[in-house]
């Protein structure tokens, strides 16, 4: 298919690299146009635009940082709208607002387009080695269009309902991940203050019952100096911000959801923003 890929970043990069294996024909942009050098260099062609990278393509997706972000590129001078056909799929691959994704579905289809958000899951990693989880929401009919395209990128494809559920299940993964990193980052801070090995605790509670995805992915990083992001403190950050968003038109309680939020918030503002998310862990040893 002829894709144009916006956003070159972390996740993006490794996302459109397995499209192009793939055989698809990939258009791509990114605001800092070296980290199209890759993409050139493994048969992408480079456009100066979201518009230029949106113009003859199927399928357009995007994956960049937060909600203006995503605006900026749809709908801003040389945005995606001013490019894509009659037809043409724009694929939000960015955890955003569930209320902004819902607005913008409903531009874009003013101009007969359609739109899927497709937010991910499983870090550079699974970026890397095409195992993310997709959750996505808009038309089934229009998922089902784009089902092989996302199977080149992941492995676990869920499709969860109409546009804006798959942005609203992003946040559910995100309350879960942040909490797990809150507690593995305290017991892992507890073990060092209490003089306890850390690579002893580390195998021993791996394999009980806390074992968790974040303590076998993220610990063994913590107990090597590792800080490089997989995912960055500064996203989780914001991915908390939208969720706090949301829980305030739900009118309820999640005090460790707020937690989390305080402890990412106060991380990121004493400059570990740029960290990987087991960073967490220095603003303890900040204390």
């Amino acid at each position: 298919m002829r894709i144009g890929f916006i956003g070159l970043g972390i996740m993006g990069k490794p996302m459109a690299l397995n499209l192009i294996k793939a055989g698809h024909s990939l258009t791509v942009y990114n605001r800092t146009p070296v980290k199209c050098s890759p993409l050139v260099d493994a048969g992408a062609r480079r456009a100066d635009s979201p518009r230029e990278a949106a113009e003859g393509s199927e399928i357009v997706i995007t994956i960049v940082s937060d909600t203006p972000d995503v605006e900026s590129v749809l709908f801003g001078p040389g945005g995606v709208a001013e490019g894509a056909g009659d037809g043409a799929i724009v694929i939000d691959m960015s955890t955003i607002s569930p209320n902004a994704t819902i607005g913008f579905a409903k531009r874009l289809s003013e101009q007969r387009c359609e739109m899927l958000d497709g937010p991910v899951t499983g870090g550079e990693k699974g970026a890397i080695e095409g195992t993310l989880t997709i959750m996505v929401g808009g038309k089934r009919d229009v998922f089902e269009k784009c089902l092989g395209v996302f199977q080149t990128m992941g492995k676990n494809i869920v499709y969860t309902g109409p546009s804006g559920n798959g942005q609203k299940t992003k946040l559910v993964n995100q309350i879960i991940c942040a909490c797990n990193i809150v507690s593995m980052t305290e017991g892992l801070r507890f073990a060092e203050l209490s003089g306890l090995d850390l690579e002893t605790t580390f195998r021993v509670v791996s394999s009980g019952s806390a074992a968790s995805w974040i303590l076998s992915n993220l610990g063994g990083r913590i107990l090597q100096n590792d800080f490089s992001p997989g995912f960055l403190i500064k996203l989780q950050q914001k991915d908390l911000r939208l969720v706090e968003e949301s829980i305030r038109e739900l009118d309820n309680e999640f005090p460790g959801t707020d937690l989390a939020y305080r402890l990412f918030t106060e991380a990121f503002a004493r400059d570990l923003g740029e960290q990987g998310t087991q960073g967490l862990i220095n603003l303890y040893r900040k204390q």
